[in-house]
């Protein structure tokens, strides 16, 4: 005889569940004064590559990292032009965050009393001086000639040579290397495709001549053309360490910002709430979560346990979820997952509550039945309402007459995602523990 099909969706939720008590545990944890290591995630299929070492991630106010101000020049847009600007200039402070391996960091523009600011928060990071050095500079590449190779003996300056044409905007990628006959690293380039041939031409007409790298107006590189260059790769030398091409690199393939910048403030900022107040916020979340337990337990007897088991399961999954994103926690993250807590028992009231109308009128498996589906609607509605207020207050489409901050974004994002999960288990994962355990 084989497995009904809500004994099947059981078992498939209680595997589900262990797969997400390792992820929860993971990268380790403490039993008995003993430290276990569990690794994380490493797949590849394809060109697809999945890496996660299942940390959980803090954002500023609870892990502490850096807080930096950057004033942008404007002066010389128009107000059409500056709005993009100031996009562009926010779009490649994230990309040149990314390179540094911050997960979700806070970049919001300001204006105010004529002065165009970009904030940036790296939640982490506690090395100003590193984050600044990558994200702040202008990086502009430019490849110039000199304009009489008689000059080339007095060395390079922004007077004695002329652009050639092919900027930094000509890159497609750019990546440290090392010079096995000189012994040195260099940085390998590609050029962009339909850059290839203008690069070609500014090789070929440069045989024999000097090719001179510029970045932010300062000399980066004066080499010597061999051979014309069609392929669309090269190679920039200089007196580089090894750190220096990674920099480099990653300023590159960032792109260049379309306008000046200049750090007018930047502090590295502690764990506003310390250890105890985190750890306080904690106690009190699971004080809560106890006392739900208990009032379903006493409310509904047979019934409160099963949906105590469902909860249980939600704080499982949604820790996993967490770190598998994963997701930034904050202060106000963890308030909108503990609101979600309450959602969560929520749909189970109304379907208890639901239970003890239809069961005096028919048979027991019925009445659990109907009362799932009668009680569909207020659950539906009441969710979608949330999700449309976490969604107003995540501004996922960056809407200017909405709300930009991080910390309340943090909390839609928690909220959301517990709606969700909230809604799994209090309709799929009690519904088919009351068929298997209670119907008969």
């Amino acid at each position: 005889m084989g497995l009904s099909g809500p004994l099947k969706k059981v078992i498939v939720i209680f595997l589900l569940t262990l797969v997400c008590v390792y992820v929860s545990l993971s990268p380790g944890f403490n039993f008995l004064g003993k430290s276990f290591k569990l690794p994380g995630l490493d797949v590849k299929i394809g060109n697809l590559e999945i890496k996660r070492n299942f940390n959980l991630v803090l954002g500023l106010d609870l892990a502490g990292g850096s807080h930096l101000v950057f004033e942008a020049d404007t002066s010389q847009l128009s107000s059409g032009d500056k709005k993009d600007a100031l996009e562009s200039v926010k779009s490649i402070f994230e990309q040149r965050v990314n390179f540094m391996g911050v997960s979700e960091p806070n970049i919001q523009l300001s204006s105010f009393e004529g002065k165009d600011r970009i904030i940036v928060e790296l939640p982490g990071i506690k090395d100003t001086q590193a984050a600044v050095s990558l994200i702040g500079r202008t990086a502009r590449l430019d490849f110039r000639e000199f304009i009489d190779e008689k000059d080339a003996t007095q060395g390079a300056t922004l007077l004695n040579t002329r652009p050639t044409g092919f900027t930094g905007a000509d890159f497609k990628k750019a990546t440290p290397d090392f010079d096995q006959q000189l012994s040195r690293p260099i940085i390998s380039f590609e050029t962009k495709q339909e850059s290839a041939q203008k690069f070609g031409e500014i090789t070929t007409k440069l045989v024999g001549k000097y090719l001179i790298v510029f970045l932010d107006d300062a000399v980066l590189s004066i080499a010597t053309v061999q051979e014309p260059i069609t392929q669309g790769k090269g190679q920039i030398s200089g007196a580089f360490t090894v750190e220096q091409t990674k920099l480099l690199s990653k300023l590159m393939n960032a792109g260049a910002l379309p306008v000046p910048v200049m750090l007018v403030q930047e502090q590295t900022v502690g764990a506003t709430l310390g250890a105890e107040s985190v750890s306080r916020s904690v106690r009190a979340g699971l004080v809560g979560l106890g006392m739900v337990l208990l009032f379903m337990f006493l409310a509904y007897g047979k019934l409160g346990l099963f949906a105590d088991l469902a909860l249980i399961i939600y704080g499982i999954l949604t820790l996993a979820l967490y770190k598998f994103i994963p997701v930034v926690l904050t202060l106000p993250g963890i308030a909108g997952f503990l609101l979600s807590v309450g959602m969560a028992v929520d749909s189970n009231i109304l379907i208890f509550e639901r239970f003890k109308e239809e069961k005096p009128r028919r048979p027991l498996a019925d009445a659990l039945e109907v009362s799932f589906g009668r009680a569909w609607d207020s659950i539906r509605d009441a969710n979608i309402a949330t999700l449309v207020t976490a969604f107003v207050l995540a501004n996922p489409l960056d809407w200017s007459f909405l709300n930009t901050s991080g910390p309340v974004r943090g909390f839609a994002i928690t909220l959301a995602l517990g709606i969700g999960l909230s809604l799994f288990t209090g309709i799929v994962v009690v519904r088919n523990l009351l068929r298997v355990f209670i119907r008969k």
